[in-house]
């Protein structure tokens, strides 16, 4: 929503602000304009990603249409499921939590928390580090870099799309200055003629120019930070996942597992102790 927003005070403040100079907005309507910008910047994103980027780039895109995923909810939530997981474990030991742990999908504990059903990274994290667990012979400090490996490799995939786009929001300013120069071009073969058809010609070819810088700097670059940010918030709540598995495999007991991934949320997202306190009491009752 927010997106939404902030595009259309981009827009509305440059075409407001033209439109108060009394500027046509006729002659910002240019199709061959948009179709080198759109078409160059297309392509070049396609040269240079791969279809995995190419998928993301949509998908991170309409995400950012919702609202951030990784809430004070969420966060409530997981550390609810990870408390009620430990408990099971220190309850009937690590056998007990096969069943869940191998089909999380059917789990009668997993199936209480959507929100972090919907997460398949963390569920596959979780899941299969307890898988590591159950085999019982991991060390510590071996079980911290495998989920240091985990989180850094999605980490960098994930990167990859607002980095295409980002590439693309730098390209934007050239892709302007060459249609500026095709409209020159064509203008010059135009010299000779009447002096209204050559100026239409040159404002065409100007505004390839300005819709690139627009582009750049009022779309494609905020578009790329705003993935950024939402992929660092899903960051943050995988290593709220770390921190508590690290916690509960060197033995400490579930409620205190569960305060380490607690304090590894954002201050403004996390729960009070007291209201953690009021969420595991709940699953225990």
């Amino acid at each position: 929503m927010f997106v939404i927003i902030g595009l259309v005070i981009v827009m509305g403040s440059v075409i407001g602000g033209y439109v108060m100079h009394h500027g046509e907005l006729a002659v910002l309507i240019q199709p061959n304009e948009f179709l080198i910008l759109g078409g160059a910047g297309l392509g070049s994103m396609i040269v240079a990603n791969p279809p995995a980027v190419l998928k993301g780039v949509v998908s991170q895109a309409l995400g950012l249409l919702k609202p951030n995923p990784f809430g004070a909810t969420a966060y409530a939530e997981l550390l609810q499921v990870l408390y009620e997981i430990f408990q099971k474990a220190r309850k009937d030991g690590l056998v007990g939590l096969e069943s869940h742990i191998e089909t999380p999908e059917s789990s009668d504990i997993f199936q209480k928390y959507p929100s972090f059903m919907g997460n398949h990274h963390a569920v596959s994290l979780l899941c299969d580090t307890l898988k590591v667990l159950l085999t019982g012979t991991v060390e510590d400090h071996n079980l911290a870099e495998i989920l240091d490996v985990d989180l850094e490799k999605h980490h960098h995939e994930a990167m990859l799309v607002p980095s295409a786009v980002t590439a693309v929001g730098d390209a934007m300013p050239g892709f302007g200055i060459v249609a500026a120069v095709l409209g020159v071009i064509i203008t010059m073969g135009s010299i000779g003629g009447a002096a209204s058809e050559i100026g239409e010609k040159v404002a065409a070819a100007l505004v390839g120019t300005f819709l690139g810088i627009l582009l750049a700097y009022g779309v494609f670059g905020p578009i790329a930070k705003a993935m950024e940010n939402r992929i660092a918030a899903e960051h943050d709540y995988m290593l709220c996942v770390r921190t508590a598995l690290l916690s509960f495999a060197r033995g400490d007991a579930p409620m205190t597992a569960v305060e380490f991934a607690r304090r590894n949320v954002e201050p403004h997202e996390r729960p009070s102790f007291t209201e953690l306190e009021e969420l595991t009491r709940k699953k225990a009752a």
